[in-house]
């Protein structure tokens, strides 16, 4: 079970670094700064944190026997 909450929290700390980054860009855009590569780490995190839920699914199904979905 333990590998379950680590699973949950480490998308819960993606998930909060998301809304960051979405934050300091749109504070870029606000000062006319180009934000390109600011919105590519921003879908590379999103991704990211697609694949660690897809984990936490696979992980919760294997322990639980159940469906772990948000």
């Amino acid at each position: 079970m333990a590998t379950l909450q680590f699973r949950r929290d480490e998308i819960d700390h993606m998930r909060r670094k998301a809304i960051r980054q979405r934050n300091e860009i749109r504070a870029l855009e606000r000062a006319g700064i180009p934000v390109k590569s600011a919105e590519e780490l921003l879908e590379r995190m999103l991704a990211k944190v697609d694949g660690l839920r897809a984990q936490r699914h696979v992980v919760g199904v294997a322990v639980i026997g159940g469906d772990d979905d948000d």
